[in-house]
């Protein structure tokens, strides 16, 4: 994603003074940051709210692509507004994956009135993944719980159980990002999809967003920057 990110940003015109990886984590300080006007942050669930911090304490905004953290959220929404920058999160930054979200929650309110059908869903992703179940998968259960009165919580695994949506997780080399939801009756299963062909549309959503971003402060997601609402 990083190098995605790099060669979208640079054919936009957009200059990039400082990189960090793994290899130079030292390197994300006050000093180096002087002169960015936004931080692009995809790294690993262990990394990601300390990177956030640490712009934030040198006055620079965030687009945050890193899923897995989410258990931090709310103490990074409220050091973001403290701080008075500007944070931009989603769970995938596709257009195409956030029409896939509207049209995931109408349905899922239409299944509620119907009744008759089962959900579940599953995610494939290359095998570097770090977290299971992906980030777009969750936010793909929550729509659908928010819908569905029958579903209690969300599993990471194959399940017949009564009020649990199951989430099935697969790797495989070289797979972007698919995402499947099924609606299982007995006379029919009805299937809403997305696969994802590269990381391009991810990258080129992330540099968007930071477009977007700059000179603004409070919390931001792709529904404000694709205006996809509810």
């Amino acid at each position: 994603m990083g190098k995605e990110i790099e060669a979208i940003a640079l054919s936009r015109g957009h200059k990039i003074p400082l990189i960090v990886d793994i290899n130079n984590r030292h390197e994300l300080t006050p000093e180096r940051l002087k002169g960015c006007d936004v931080a692009i942050e995809f790294t690993s669930p262990q990394t990601a709210a300390a990177n956030i911090r640490e712009c934030f304490a040198a006055g620079i905004s965030v687009v945050c692509g890193s899923t897995g953290w989410l258990e931090q959220q709310e103490a990074v929404r409220r050091e973001c507004e403290a701080k008075k920058v500007g944070f931009f999160y989603s769970s995938n930054y596709s257009v195409g994956v956030n029409i896939f979200f509207r049209i995931n929650k109408i349905l899922a309110g239409m299944m509620d009135a119907i009744g008759s059908y089962r959900p579940s869903m599953e995610e494939i992703h290359h095998t570097e993944k770090k977290d299971s179940p992906s980030g777009t998968a969750i936010t793909l259960a929550e729509a659908i719980m928010s819908e569905l009165r029958s579903l209690k919580k969300w599993v990471n695994e194959a399940s017949e159980v009564e009020g649990e949506l199951p989430i099935v997780s697969v790797r495989e080399a070289g797979v972007p990002g698919t995402h499947i939801v099924r609606y299982e009756s007995d006379v029919d299963c009805i299937t809403l999809s997305h696969a994802a062909k590269n990381r391009k549309g991810f990258a080129l959503g992330a540099v968007m967003a930071a477009e977007f971003l700059k000179g603004k402060q409070g919390y931001y997601g792709m529904e404000d920057l694709v205006e996809i609402k509810n």
